[in-house]
């Protein structure tokens, strides 16, 4: 692959559009940039993550998950374009499943926090909660990938579970939400 990024500024955005993958330009405050920006955000979390001390397995696992998140952008920057696959939506599930069944089943609602890591995932979780909703909101207007709607709706539940696996791992406990705590 040759270089892609020549020059760092264009100067082409200086009038409010940006360019899209496939030549177009659109509104920097289009609902499909909005949605790239979540991405973005969303992986620059995850980002934030990797440099923390985790387990190998949960290293590999957030590496991949970038990589997707990458190309999830792709997909939203040319119109049309489909990338994310349903083996991807399939792999999350599994993982979720696997480090789900090691945890104590949850009988109160958890709050955010234990560990730092824990808080980081949580986090991730609700950036990912919201780069759902701007994708959701720009599927009522133009066609997106049923799988790349799957896929980042899985990862959410996926950041949760990791949010209570990485405690555990780290032997600090969960903290439950308590209805009267006054």
């Amino acid at each position: 692959m040759g270089y892609r990024l020549s020059k760092i500024f264009t100067r082409s955005g200086d009038k409010g559009t940006t360019g899209l993958g496939d030549g177009s330009r659109i509104k920097k405050y289009s609902d499909r940039i909005i949605v790239i920006g979540a991405i973005d955000e969303l992986n620059s979390m995850i980002g934030l993550l990797l440099s923390d001390n985790m387990p190998p397995k949960i290293k590999k696992i957030l590496i991949v998950i970038q990589h997707h998140l990458f190309n999830l952008g792709g997909e939203i920057s040319i119109p049309g374009y489909k990338i994310i696959q349903k083996n991807d939506v399939l792999e999350l599930e599994e993982i979720i499943t696997a480090y789900n069944i090691a945890l104590p089943p949850l009988k109160e609602f958890i709050l955010p926090g234990g560990s730092r890591a824990s808080a980081l995932f949580h986090m991730a979780r609700t950036i990912c909660r919201r780069t759902e909703q701007a994708l959701f909101k720009l599927e009522s207007k133009v066609t997106i990938n049923p799988y790349s709607l799957q896929y980042i709706n899985r990862l959410s539940d996926l950041l949760f579970v990791l949010a209570r696996v990485i405690n555990k791992h780290k032997k600090v406990k969960d903290i439950f939400w308590k209805k009267n705590i006054i």
